[in-house]
């Protein structure tokens, strides 16, 4: 591993992020599609089966893989970096719904989408009691962690990453929009919901990692998904988030933060205090420049949005990129959650523009 991660896009699977091989483009696009777009193309059922039923989902991504060559030949979209040498058969189950499963919130699978948590927020008086899940006894977590066995008895390498997400988000899952209101009337109850699922996450991670590390597959870090972030002030997520955002970096040695297409400006003096941050996304009206000065290890990473793609200009979106490599680069853009109304021509440009750039950025 090198000291960076880079964004990650498996098919089928929500973004995510892998450790860098250390000769990525000056700017490296990260194409990703909805299921839907996969569901309309080749119908492709992403319900409970895709899932949990190994042989299903490996006949899903060959179809995948098959439709991506196909269409946006040799783009390598949706390839891992990070060992291409072993099949990554495991990332994008659950989604982003682990830790949410750990916690008993039933899950909805879909057909044409990702999945989501359903049921009732946890109350107030639920909270005040509620303890990190015991996860020698946890159905959900042994089904998750039988399920690496089997990839990896069956493919030799259980290689691939679980969207663990972030406190903020999972913890919304569990709490709902209350969570916004308990900031400023039970601080003290916010932060034990945060600390129990701080604690789950890194635990959760640290079992699952070794499981995959005794077939081969050896990673350590951890990204966080932090894209509820702008709903709180930076005063909030210093006094409320950082404190479990730097134990997980401290947990685990690097560090991903993911903020989704928010401008990530109001966060980025508390994010530059986390330790071994080696990957940081944002959107495109953040202040770049300022990025790149605060986090000059860090791999850095646009969030381009799938309806920029779809309807802007090519011209304006030349600019954009444009502008992303002269301010930000090296960087990725990630241009994830494209729906299946966006013509093929648009993706391919936007590679040709990044191809483009990349020489031009090599030669700086």
């Amino acid at each position: 591993m090198t000291g960076q991660l880079i964004s990650y896009i498996a098919p089928g699977a929500p973004a995510t992020r892998q450790p860098a091989a250390g000769d990525e483009p000056f700017v490296r696009p990260e194409i990703g599609f909805t299921p839907k777009w996969y569901r309309d193309a080749i119908g492709i059922d992403f319900g409970e089966r895709w899932h949990l039923d190994i042989s299903y989902r490996l006949e899903s991504l060959a179809l995948m893989r098959a439709e991506l060559d196909r269409r946006f030949p040799g783009a390598q979209i949706g390839m891992p970096r990070y060992r291409p040498d072993v099949t990554d058969a495991l990332t994008g189950v659950h989604g982003a719904c682990v830790i949410a499963g750990i916690y008993g919130l039933p899950i909805l699978y879909r057909a044409e989408q990702w999945p989501v948590t359903t049921g009732t927020p946890l109350t107030e008086e639920q909270i005040a009691t509620l303890e990190p899940p015991d996860l020698d006894n946890s159905p959900f977590f042994d089904n998750l962690l039988e399920h690496v066995d089997d990839i990896a008895a069956k493919l030799g390498c259980a290689a691939g990453y679980i969207n663990w997400q972030g406190v903020l988000n999972n913890a919304h899952r569990i709490r709902g929009e209350e969570l916004f209101t308990d900031m400023f009337t039970a601080p003290e109850l916010c932060h034990h919901l945060f600390n129990c699922v701080c604690t789950t996450m890194i635990d959760a991670t640290r079992r699952l990692r070794e499981r995959q590390c005794v077939s081969g597959f050896d990673v350590s870090f951890f990204t966080v998904s932090n894209c509820l972030v702008n709903l709180v002030s930076p005063e909030l997520y210093k006094e409320f988030l950082y404190p479990y955002d730097r134990r997980i970096a401290e947990a685990f040695g690097t560090l991903g933060v993911h903020n989704c297409a928010w401008t990530a400006d109001p966060y980025l003096d508390a994010y530059a205090d986390i330790p071994h941050v080696a990957y940081i996304d944002m959107g495109l009206e953040s202040d770049l420049a300022r990025a790149r000065h605060l986090f000059p290890n860090a791999r850095r990473a646009i969030m381009y949005r799938p309806t920029e793609l779809a309807d802007k200009p090519m011209s304006a979106i030349e600019r954009d990129m444009e502008r992303i490599a002269g301010e930000f680069g090296p960087c990725d853009i990630v241009a994830a959650d494209i729906e299946s109304g966006t013509p093929d021509e648009r993706v391919l440009a936007l590679i040709d523009i990044c191809r483009n750039l990349s020489g031009i950025g090599a030669l700086r």
